[in-house]
């Protein structure tokens, strides 16, 4: 498949973001604990490997998006205390000693910490039970660990050109971003874990583009 992203310069808003992501951080996080759209399982799972493998789950791109590396350090100790505080909460957990890191996880966070000298741990989905995991996760906030729940707010790629889905990626960023900057529980996967680690009150919408017209939004939760 032939992808056609646009204008050499689609992406450099979301760069910038990332790019940025570190200093705005009251001070450099000991790990990263991400939590992925890419990895389901029937229990959440959280990687060991001490040295994750990149996974390139994705076909169709330029041969050098094949080639990249990020070797960046695991963190078993750190995939056991999230296996810790899940089954702790009552929740289905385990860890696994073979895990990779998918692109949901390397592709953000290499451009955000591109030095890979924090060590990251990669935390699989269940779907049904994403906001009771981040609740269960939060301790981990005051460990000095960053939660990130990597998925784009819109990520229909089919959809990505066409005349209509600018009007139709607006609308649901909207909604996206009222559900996150008012109280309730309606949100996607990965960012139901980082809104149930997240404090009691409401997030904050911190980025939004359009790029090939599709409307993104980033958000956090202190």
């Amino acid at each position: 498949m032939d992808w056609t992203w646009g204008p050499a310069d689609t992406w450099h808003a979301t760069r910038h973001l990332l790019e940025g992501l570190a200093a705005t951080l009251p001070e450099p996080p000991k790990a990263l604990l991400v939590v992925s759209g890419h990895w389901e399982e029937p229990a959440f799972t959280a990687s060991a490997a001490p040295h994750p493998q990149l996974i390139f789950d994705y076909y169709g791109f330029p041969e050098h998006t094949y080639r990249l590396t990020w070797p960046v350090p695991g963190d078993p100790q750190l995939a056991g205390r999230v296996e810790s505080l899940l089954k702790g909460a009552g929740l289905p957990a385990a860890t696994s000693p073979a895990r990779g890191l998918d692109h949901g996880v390397f592709v953000p966070l290499k451009v955000a910490f591109p030095q890979a000298q924090i060590p990251v741990v990669a935390l699989s989905l269940d779907p049904a039970l994403h906001g009771a995991a981040g609740r269960a996760l939060a301790p981990l906030r005051d460990e000095g660990v960053l939660i990130v729940g990597s998925g784009m707010s819109f990520h229909n790629l089919k959809a990505y050109m066409r005349p209509e889905t600018p009007e139709r990626a607006r609308a649901f960023d909207d909604w996206l971003t009222h559900a996150v900057e008012s109280p309730g529980e309606e949100h996607l996967s990965p960012l139901m874990v980082a809104a149930g680690a997240g404090s009691d009150g409401p997030g904050t919408r911190i980025f939004t583009d359009q790029p090939m017209g599709a409307a993104i939004s980033a958000y956090r939760f202190d």
